[in-house]
């Protein structure tokens, strides 16, 4: 680390609390993770505008559940911008799964296969957890098409989370 006229200095984790500094390392792996969530999420949104332009999917999730499960909430908002507090819930919802990914063991999320394992594990939660327990139509009269579509893009949302490549090493 850099001090003051240009000299280096040695900071000791032990002597300014090394936990501290932990902590905020951790911190900051959390909040990156949230960061590269909500455009994990981003890159699933323009995989859906083309898989629902192509007759792929339906309806996306996000939509779905906003139309069936949050219409108290989007009263709120200007219809003209539903569209708009629907995609950003889903980014929103991207950030807290991008920020769970950063709490597990750094042994774990830095193998090649985490990012996508935990994509397609997001999907799987959503297809036979959240999805039959909200009644959506994704879980009464599933698609296989359809299926196949939201397991690709959540499998892009953990290729995303991942970085696919290492970061570089300070």
């Amino acid at each position: 680390m850099r001090g003051g006229g240009g000299q280096d200095r040695v900071v000791n984790t032990q002597a300014t609390g090394g936990a501290a500094d932990d902590r905020d390392e951790r911190s900051d792996e959390i909040a990156h993770g949230a960061l590269r969530g909500a455009v994990a999420a981003m890159a699933m949104s323009g995989i859906r505008v083309v898989t629902v332009d192509l007759g792929l999917v339906r309806e996306t999730p996000p939509r779905e559940i906003a139309r069936r499960r949050a219409r108290g909430l989007l009263r709120h908002v200007p219809r003209n911008r539903r569209r708009s507090a629907v995609e950003l819930a889903h980014w929103a919802y991207g950030a807290g799964g991008g920020a769970v990914f950063a709490m597990l063991p750094a042994t774990v999320r830095r193998r090649a296969w985490a990012g996508p394992v935990y994509g397609l594990a997001a999907w799987a939660g959503f297809q036979f957890g959240l999805a039959p327990a909200l009644g959506l139509v994704h879980a009464r009269r599933p698609n296989p098409t359809e299926s196949l579509a939201l397991a690709l893009d959540h499998l892009v949302y953990g290729l995303v989370l991942s970085e696919l490549r290492s970061r570089p090493r300070e």
